[in-house]
């Protein structure tokens, strides 16, 4: 019974020392997070006084990332404002990811009592964010039912080993038997003859027996005594070793979840000096397009210039091109009187032409009739 008992003992402090290794092994993983999925949001969290109104908990836009760990097989968004761990949400397959605008959502994390919400810059960043969180949500469900499984494959043997090895040796029965099973032994050892006086031999033989029954009946029971006391402190040493191993355990929790974040501060640090690298090359690229633009700046002022003289010569072209319609319809006017004038003075040479031949005409007339008269006078001086 001795040797029952402390094969039990042997036993408990081998599942609590094999309890505290897994623990310890399971604190230190073989690979680290790595981060499958970021992108950039204003992070917000619920008032915790009024559960209605959010609190800004980051300045600007920060990098917000989904970390898978597959050691633990465990999905986590995770989101640093500078060294500050702003986010740090265990994905479960109770969470639900809700679309409360075009670039707003949010979350409730029961862990961390709070509920998470981010604003994002567009539609389909909210959109790209909100399908991943359903799909690792999803790998997350899958995971844990995969875990149970093993859990429930791995505990169902231990738990009947343990049970048939506590169940048997721990009752004061099974040590000693009952008081029905052994008072029949010590009763029919210690009955007196029916008659003493022909067997007293026997019977004081009997009752030795009956005393050495009794002695190792009190034995036994001293014995049952201690182990029950021994029963007692090692259930109370188990339960002081579960309570130790929960402790280990939330110990291994915040160290593992300490590394977690050193390891997302140390990418983060990589993402903010690539994002510093890809910003200077930013920044470059905008000086020299600023300096285009101020080249073109000064081209376009120039060209102003020349148009604003131009616009002069134009305006002055203008006034001036006035100025000579003026004089044009002026001569114009002066040329349509002298076209008159003109037509006039034609029609009066024409009449006149016209009297002077009718003139001539008449002219001839007399000359050619003097003439006859001179003939005729000559004719009359040279008869006479």
């Amino acid at each position: 019974m001795h040797c029952n008992l402390n094969g039990l003992c042997c036993k408990g402090n081998h599942l609590i020392t094999s309890n505290i290794r897994k623990v310890r092994w399971k604190s230190v993983p073989f690979t680290r997070e790595q981060p499958i999925f970021s992108t950039r949001a204003h992070v917000f969290q619920i008032d915790p006084n009024t559960k209605k109104n959010w609190v800004p908990t980051s300045k600007h836009a920060v990098t917000v990332s989904y970390f898978y760990d597959s050691t633990r097989n465990v999905y986590r968004i995770i989101s640093l404002d500078g060294s500050k761990a702003i986010i740090n949400s265990t994905i479960t397959p109770n969470m639900t990811f809700t679309k409360t605008s075009q670039k707003f959502g949010q979350w409730a994390d029961s862990r961390a009592n709070t509920v998470y919400g981010l604003g994002f810059s567009s539609e389909h960043h909210l959109s790209k964010f909100a399908e991943k969180f359903q799909e690792f949500k999803e790998a997350a469900r899958l995971a844990k039912e995969k875990s149970q499984e093993k859990m429930e494959l791995t505990s169902t043997p231990s738990q009947e080993s343990a049970g048939g090895d506590l169940q048997s040796p721990l009752t004061p029965e099974s040590i000693n038997g009952t008081d029905d099973e052994r008072t029949p032994d010590v009763t029919q050892n210690s009955e007196p003859r029916p008659e003493p006086t022909q067997n007293a031999l026997p019977f004081s033989h009997s009752s030795a027996i009956s005393k050495h029954w009794e002695a190792e009946l009190a034995t036994l029971k001293g014995n049952n005594a201690k182990l029950t006391a021994a029963l007692l402190e090692s259930t109370a040493n188990v339960k002081q070793w579960k309570q130790q191993l929960a402790a280990y355990q939330e110990e291994a929790e915040r160290l593992h979840k300490r590394v977690t974040e050193l390891e997302c501060v140390s990418s983060q640090a990589n993402a903010v000096h690539t994002h510093k690298t890809e910003l200077n090359q930013t920044i470059q690229e905008l000086e020299e397009t600023l300096k285009v633009k101020e080249e073109e700046i000064e081209r376009l002022k120039q060209e102003i210039d020349n148009a604003r003289e131009l616009q002069e010569q134009r305006d002055s072209l203008t006034q001036k091109l006035q100025e000579v319609e003026i004089r044009n319809k002026d001569l114009e006017g002066q040329l349509s009187d002298l076209e008159q004038r003109l037509e006039k003075s034609q029609n009066e040479q024409e009449a006149f032409r016209n009297n002077l031949k009718t003139l001539l005409e008449i002219l001839d007339g007399k000359i050619f009739e003097l003439t006859e008269l001179r003939d005729n006078l000559a004719k009359l001086l040279e008869r006479s």
